[in-house]
C-alpha cells in the first residue's frame, strides 16, 4: 500500500519534523509513506470571506495537483466522521483489501480544505471539535497511521 500524506504549508519545527520522521520511517517497514508539502498563500491575518474562499482555492488547486487519478482521497476537516483508532485501522486495512493501494490524507492550511478538495475526498475525517494547529496534526495523523498498520498486523504497540 502507498499511503501519502498532502499538506499546506512548510513545517518549520524541529520536534515536529523529528517526530514525523521518526513515524515515517517506522512505516517504511510496512508500507510506501510519502508527505508532500504544498505552498500556503501568505495572506494578512484579517482577511474578508471572500479572501479567504479565494485562499483556500488557490491552495486546494495545489493539493489536487499532487492527487492522482485513482487515489481514494481522506480529507482532515472538523465536520468528518470521528474514528477511533482501531477504526482508522479497519478502514486502511478495508481500503487495501478491496484493492485500493493508493491513500491520500490531505490536511489544508489554517483556513481548512477548499470545496474542490472535500468534493475530490471520498471520506471526511475528524479528530474532535477543537481546533488544533494544522502542523500539529501532521504529527498526529502519522501517528494515528502507524498505531493503525501495528493494530492490523497484531503487533505490540497499540495500548
Amino acid at each position: 500500500m502507498f499511503i501519502q500524506l498532502i499538506t499546506v504549508g512548510n513545517l518549520k519545527e524541529k520536534y515536529l519534523v523529528q517526530g514525523i520522521a521518526e513515524y515515517a520511517k517506522r512505516l517504511t517497514r510496512y508500507l510506501k509513506f510519502q508527505m508532500i508539502e504544498v505552498a500556503d498563500e501568505k495572506a494578512p491575518d484579517t482577511l474578508s470571506e471572500a479572501e479567504v474562499s479565494g485562499v483556500k482555492a488557490r491552495e486546494g488547486e495545489r493539493i489536487l495537483a499532487h492527487v492522482k487519478e485513482g487515489a481514494h482521497v481522506i480529507a482532515l476537516a472538523i465536520d468528518g466522521k470521528l474514528w477511533s483508532s482501531e477504526e482508522l485501522a479497519a478502514e486502511i486495512d478495508r481500503l487495501g483489501t478491496y484493492g485500493t493501494s493508493h491513500v491520500v490524507f490531505v490536511i489544508g492550511g489554517s483556513h481548512g480544505l477548499s470545496d474542490a478538495v472535500l468534493s475530490r475526498a471520498q471520506q471526511r475525517l475528524s479528530f474532535g471539535r477543537m481546533t488544533l494547529p494544522h502542523q500539529l496534526m501532521r504529527l498526529v495523523l502519522v501517528e494515528q497511521i502507524y498505531r493503525a498498520v501495528k493494530i492490523n498486523r497484531g503487533e505490540p504497540y497499540h495500548k
